[in-house]
């Protein structure tokens, strides 16, 4: 007989663990107690060694869905403490708690089939929950996470509910959201203006959606617009949302469905069925359908994550389309009264219910990359969930940049990025990003002592930055952009020491006052040399530029000493040009992108961020394997892409017929090969091997299938994110990374 000290660290609280470890020791013939400490649990068990040892292991590897362990130590002790039976003892006082809160999560196997259950209590009840599912993050408060500081404080329990609540044998034990329909939040279905539709909700909105209607449907953390996938009635939401081509998020009833359009992998399967059931980017089965859904060649797809959603699907609605409700440029709609203000003219009718979401989240946004997940958007299902960063110094405050704002906040090694809330560019923005700041600070005891910010002056958290800094005189850390995205790629792959960081997108503040976006630099976290980048591009109009695409254009082709009178407008943009007319400068990969995008033909205007370059993605030859020469010009120490010998093999193979699609193959396989020598560049400066991938243009699809094996292929080890967007969302925690660096060689 031996007894043993075990200590967990992570996510073990409010997830059904101490449950879990109480069926397990019984399970495993072991006595002992269990109680909750401010980094996690304590537990000792007794017992023979052999079922102490297998007891430990099964504690990681079936653990609850929603508990994220981040480590586990065991120890020996001398004596036995005479255990009898199993006991979950009372927890440290909430005064020297520093828990995790954990992510709401999608309805669980065991809930999902109750709910199909005719003979069960809570047959078709939309809000059935239990430990290992439903919501979490958006309904607490504040800490501790108890029912009482949760939206379900006003739903007292009845008395069956209360006693599953109680019940250590139940997996309803200590589920702040339990409930059923005798106790629970109900569902009202309300027509355009506002008035309840008497009858059954859930029948009544599926008729509608079959009708061609399009239903605001409130869910976890906030409203989606609703509709069937047909070409007319997704037309008729485009017209009403003023969303002309963005693509939209589908859900489909089951894998089946998915199948019917999309190519699925194993990984991508597991990501879908997995407790975040993010959406996940999955490639269409004809590059031509589901046109007036995404106009490239993959799919936004989901499964149904609450009890609700799979009360809307039965063989009639095997597919809805599920977007974001929200109006252009603002956070997502989460109040019931908000979206009976805000939504009036788009939706034809509104399906609430009476549990208030206190903390807007939207729907995560994911991919596969040779065979791993590669986010694009991290929110609901893995906010507020930590990571983990060696190096990283307590309580920072990062703020992030303007697109897809993003804030990081650190403590004791851990730091905590927080959801999706938009672009950083009104008062509403802004006012959700300051709010989602201060719960942040408030759920996790963090009160800042520092603040990072980008060094672009006019961005909306810079602002927030220097006003906090002057207000609370706290140490403000100015990050430079693509510096920050090199620093967050290094951060979540626990990399120190020096590193080649391919840093590629649209637009960043550069440390000489004009625009960056496709630099290859050189450091760590504390400095950093710009060893290559492109020409710059004269973008006339400024930031009309980057929906005008064919401003762009222009320069390219004028610069290049090519014919422009196809361009509109040329003679103006002449003399935009020549008299250096609102023209400033960029050398932003995606400028590129859109330049090449319009002289190809493909679009001249672009109707959301990044069109040009996912258009010429969807357009590339999936066979072509040429590409122009790479030539590069000096400026000082700084080595420039020389794209105008590019542009000139552009228009004349276009001249001389060359189809579209080859052309933007070729473009494309250029830009692999301009980052295997940009690469190549840093290597002779530095003799660095390591290289980051960092920044919205490493979202392409083409360039990540090819720059990783191409820089592989001479020698580079390649290091790309897993856990943070490579977009603006990851800039946050480069730049506390680097704050944490300078703040600490200040200090030394």
């Amino acid at each position: 007989m031996k007894r043993a000290c075990i200590t967990i660290q992570g996510i073990v609280q409010g997830v059904g663990f101490r449950p879990f470890v109480h069926r397990l020791a019984k399970a495993c013939e072991l006595n002992g107690s269990i109680r909750n400490t401010s980094r996690g649990v304590f537990l000792q068990v007794e017992g023979e060694e052999s079922k102490i040892l297998r007891f430990s292991v099964k504690l990681r590897s079936e653990a609850p869905p929603a508990a994220m362990i981040q480590e586990i130590k065991l120890q020996w002790e001398e004596t036995l403490a005479g255990y009898s039976g199993f006991q979950i003892i009372a927890s440290e006082e909430p005064s020297a708690m520093h828990t995790f809160i954990s992510p709401d999560l999608a309805i669980c196997p065991d809930c999902l089939r109750e709910l199909k259950d005719p003979s069960d209590r809570r047959y078709r009840y939309p809000f059935i929950n239990c430990t290992n599912c439903g919501p979490r993050f958006t309904i607490i408060r504040d800490v501790p996470y108890d029912r009482p500081l949760t939206s379900m404080a006003p739903f007292s329990m009845c008395p069956e509910c209360a006693e599953e609540y109680h019940s250590i044998e139940n997996r309803r034990y200590h589920a702040q959201p339990d409930c059923c329909p005798a106790c629970g939040p109900q569902l009202t279905l309300l027509d355009a203006q506002g008035k309840p539709i008497e009858g059954d909700a859930i029948g009544l909105a599926k008729q509608m959606l079959r009708a061609g209607k399009i239903l605001a449907v409130k869910g976890l953390g906030g409203f989606h617009l609703a509709c069937a996938c047909d070409a007319k009635t997704v037309q008729e939401l485009r017209r009403r949302k003023q969303r002309d081509e963005k693509p939209f998020a589908v859900m489909c009833r089951d894998e089946a469905s998915i199948a019917q359009i999309c190519r699925m992998n194993a990984e991508e399967q597991r990501i879908l069925n997995s407790p975040a059931h993010p959406i996940v980017l999955l490639e269409k089965k004809n590059r031509a359908q589901l046109r007036h859904l995404s106009d490239n060649n993959q799919l936004g797809v989901m499964l149904p994550y609450t009890p609700l959603h799979h009360l809307l699907f039965d063989d009639e609605l095997p597919m809805l389309v599920m977007t974001s409700a929200n109006l252009s440029d603002t956070p997502i709609v989460y109040k019931n009264s908000e979206a009976l203000e805000k939504l009036r003219g788009i939706a034809d009718a509104f399906l609430l219910h009476d549990r208030e979401i206190l903390t807007r989240c939207d729907d995560s946004l994911t991919s596969v990359l040779e065979g791993e997940e590669y986010p694009i958007r991290r929110s609901r299902g893995y906010v507020p969930y930590p990571l983990f960063v060696p190096g990283s110094r307590d309580a920072i405050l990062a703020c992030g940049a303007e697109q897809k704002a993003g804030f990081c906040l650190s403590k004791e090694g851990a730091v905590f990025p927080g959801q999706h809330i938009g672009d950083l560019k009104n008062y509403e923005t802004y006012e959700a990003y300051a709010a989602q700041i201060s719960h942040f600070e408030k759920l996790f005891g963090i009160q800042p002592n520092a603040l990072a910010c980008d060094l672009h002056p006019d961005y909306l958290s810079t602002a927030y930055a220097q006003e906090r800094s002057e207000e609370q005189n706290l140490p403000l850390v100015r990050v430079q952009h693509h510096h920050a995205h090199m620093a967050s790629c290094m951060a979540e792959n626990g990399l120190t020491g020096e590193v080649i960081g391919l840093v590629w997108d649209g637009t960043g503040y550069g440390t000489d006052g004009t625009i960056w976006g496709s630099e290859c630099l050189t450091g760590g976290y504390s400095s950093f040399q710009r060893c290559a980048s492109i020409l710059p591009i004269p973008l006339p109009g400024g930031d009309r530029a980057a929906k005008e695409i064919y401003r762009t254009a222009f320069s390219l082709l004028q610069l290049s000493g090519c014919d422009t009178s196809m361009i509109p407008a040329a003679e103006q943009l002449q003399l935009m040009l020549q008299e250096n007319l609102n023209c400033p400068v960029s050398s932003g990969m995606g400028r590129l992108f859109d330049g090449i995008c319009a002289i190809l033909g493909i679009r001249t205007q672009a109707s959301y961020e990044g069109q040009g370059a996912v258009l010429l993605e969807a357009a590339a030859a999936e066979n072509e394997t040429d590409a122009w020469p790479v030539t590069f010009t000096q400026e000082g120490e700084l080595s420039r892409f020389d794209w105008r010998d590019m542009v000139r093999r552009i228009v004349e193979e276009q001249q001389a017929g060359i189809p579209t699609e080859t052309l933007a193959a070729r473009f494309l396989n250029t830009l692999v090969e301009l980052a295997v020598q940009m690469c190549l560049l840093a290597r002779t400066q530095t003799g660095l091997e390591r290289v980051v991938l960092s920044g919205g243009s490493f979202q392409n699809r083409y360039l990540m299938q090819r720059i990783p094996e191409k820089l592989r292929e001479h020698g580079f080890t390649v290091y790309r994110h897993h856990s943070t967007a490579p977009n603006d969302q990851g800039v946050a925690l480069g730049q506390l990374m680097v704050a944490s660096h300078q703040l600490l060689q200040q200090e030394e």
